[in-house]
């Protein structure tokens, strides 16, 4: 087989993985010129495996207990380097992986910083302040923003672009843990600081009790506030791409967004059932992402937010 021949087999296999596990990113992904769009699901193809991996779970659902965490992250790792190291795995996400990485010089060492998202949760971490929060945020969501930069073409010099691109996806993050407070807490995890359930009288326990709700929904929009200000920070960095990464991003902002909003909102009903958005409601979004990318975005500084680590 050809290299362009694998390519495509690689792009065709990510294709059907994003189109299962993220119908939103899916959706998103649509307004990137062709190559662009080809090389995220390729990236994607390659999260979406370390989270099923890690979590026990096929294409980001039924999450459940793993008997070996230790060593489904070694092979996660083992295999990663392989990629990076041009080396054919005989596996689509980490082969997916070794072509991306070459077409985009995505730096191993962000791929690392992902990684060591997931081996926190391997070693049944818990956020103590809010730091830790957003230091885990950026491993399992930020760096993916910080490589999809290079994908879109931010040159690895430009370190304020790619500090925007962290702050969208520890944003993306925050909206995550807001919407799955609960589900996580029924399978053993808590992303909630220790400092923020101390403050409500909580404990890691008491969050799959529905007496605890009215709790849960002050934390919840604390999440969403806090996601907001990483969101507003990564619209300066989306303006200086290219026309279609820009609307690209801004609408995967506005679709992961309305998920903080709405739970947010809902308040003590957030965890009625799961906070979805149906395909009206994304193309909505998307067209309004569209006008917002014709805006012009003023520059403003980063005061106050988390920054990623300086090697990545």
């Amino acid at each position: 087989m050809s290299e362009a021949d694998e390519r495509a087999r690689l792009v065709q296999a990510a294709l059907e993985s994003i189109s299962a596990g993220s119908k939103s990113f899916r959706f998103a992904s649509q307004l990137f010129d062709q190559q662009t769009r080809e090389r995220s699901w390729l990236l994607y193809s390659w999260c979406r495996a370390c989270d099923d991996v890690t979590d026990g779970q096929t294409l980001g659902h039924d999450a459940e207990r793993v008997d070996d965490p230790a060593a489904r992250l070694a092979f996660l790792k083992a295999k990663t380097a392989e990629a990076f190291a041009g080396q054919p795995t005989g596996l689509v996400p980490f082969d997916a992986l070794r072509v991306v990485a070459a077409e985009c010089a995505i730096p191993q060492a962000v791929a690392g910083d992902h990684l060591a998202g997931f081996e926190r949760d391997a070693g049944g971490w818990r956020p103590t302040t809010t730091d830790d929060l957003l230091s885990y945020c950026y491993q399992v969501a930020g760096a993916v923003g910080v490589m999809m930069a290079h994908v879109m073409g931010v040159p690895p010099e430009d370190e304020d672009t790619l500090n925007r691109a962290a702050d969208l996806g520890i944003a993306f993050q925050l909206a995550n843990i807001a919407r799955d407070i609960v589900d996580d807490a029924k399978v053993g995890r808590v992303y909630l600081p220790a400092e923020w359930l101390a403050a409500e009288g909580l404990a890691g326990a008491d969050l799959a009790d529905p007496a605890h709700r009215p709790a849960l929904a002050r934390l919840a929009h604390r999440l969403a506030d806090m996601a907001d200000a990483y969101r507003r920070s990564a619209r300066v960095g989306a303006a200086r791409l290219p026309f279609r990464s820009r609307w690209a991003v801004l609408a995967a902002s506005g679709i992961y967004g309305e998920i903080a909003t709405r739970a947010a909102a809902l308040g003590p009903r957030a965890w009625d059932e799961r906070i979805t958005t149906s395909k009206a409601e994304k193309a909505a979004l998307v067209m309004e992402a569209f006008w917002e990318a014709l805006w012009r975005v003023r520059p403003a500084p980063r005061d106050g937010l988390w920054t990623r680590p300086a090697h990545a």
